[in-house]
């Protein structure tokens, strides 16, 4: 990059194009909250100059002070040479109208389980507000927990994780959102630490990255924790200890929920027996599997 750039691009218009150009000619990879060169600039831009989100079109043509200039080019520089995921540049990620801070002790919120939960993940729960415990199992960021705790008004929610760093940035999302009495940060390998809890509901975005998968890693994604990424051969380690331990933890017509991102056919083979029920959403089939506590040998 040079840095002349700062004295020629003067207007937003000017910083998003160069931007894009930018972006393309390096070969970013996104998923970590866009998917394209266009949305990454806008994020980053507007983030960095503190501007509304989703609003960007009164601004286009502002100019840019000196100081906003430098921040920016550096900020961009980051993104480019170093290909840190833009949520960690900005310490910020979403998922739908919730904004939780994120760093690099954390993988970047990303889970169909959002959308899942808008509607207080119905038919599975028939009665949000009947629902009293609840649990996030590995939890990373907070991000689910926070969002069932909106979704499920009156239940207290576990959020467990085996990471104390990824806890750190969990207790700190929760305090943003003023949920330390309801959102319980656990550190704890899975089931460990919950002895004696059962839960209405437990959805878990757990590691099931494949070795193979994990090689071919593009290099943003390396910049998060592998210990949130890995899972063994077929990317199904801790699936299966999940699955082993779970009916213990629900209450009697309970429900888990595990995301496997593209590895359905690798769960059915695995557990060709297993009657899971997988569910879509808006913008994916098959990335979630839902089992009752009746579902489960006796």
């Amino acid at each position: 990059m040079i840095h002349g750039a700062t004295d020629e691009l003067v207007t937003i218009r000017d910083w998003l194009r160069w931007a894009v150009s930018r972006f393309d000619e390096a070969g970013l990879h996104y998923g970590h909250g866009t998917d394209n060169a266009w949305d990454e600039a806008v994020w980053i831009v507007l983030a960095t100059l503190h501007l509304p989100r989703d609003t960007l079109e009164p601004f286009l043509d502002a100019r840019l002070t000196s100081s906003e200039r430098q921040t920016l080019l550096e900020r961009l520089q980051q993104r480019v040479v170093h290909r840190l995921p833009a949520a960690y540049l900005l310490n910020e990620a979403w998922l739908g109208d919730f904004r939780f801070h994120v760093d690099p002790r954390v993988i970047v919120p990303r889970s169909y389980f959002a959308e899942l939960l808008e509607d207080g993940f119905a038919p599975w729960i028939e009665a949000p507000e009947a629902v009293v415990s609840a649990l996030d199992l590995c939890t990373g960021s907070g991000c689910l927990a926070i969002v069932m705790a909106h979704a499920f008004p009156n239940a207290i929610v576990d959020a467990i994780d085996i990471s104390a760093q990824a806890l750190d940035v969990a207790r700190h999302n929760i305090a943003a959102y003023g949920l330390e009495n309801r959102v319980r940060a656990i550190e704890s390998d899975l089931f460990a630490k919950a002895r004696g809890r059962r839960y209405e509901l437990i959805i878990c975005n757990p590691p099931y990255v494949t070795a193979e998968a994990m090689d071919a890693l593009p290099i943003e994604y390396r910049h998060e924790p592998a210990l949130a990424l890995a899972a063994g051969a077929d990317g199904l380690d801790v699936v299966r200890r999940i699955l082993a331990q779970a009916h213990k933890h629900l209450k009697p017509g309970g429900v888990i929920a595990i995301e496997v991102g593209h590895n359905q056919d690798l769960v059915t083979e695995a557990f060709p027996d297993l009657p899971a029920v997988w569910l879509d959403t808006a913008n994916a089939e098959g990335k979630v599997f839902v089992l009752t506590r009746e579902d489960f040998p006796a």
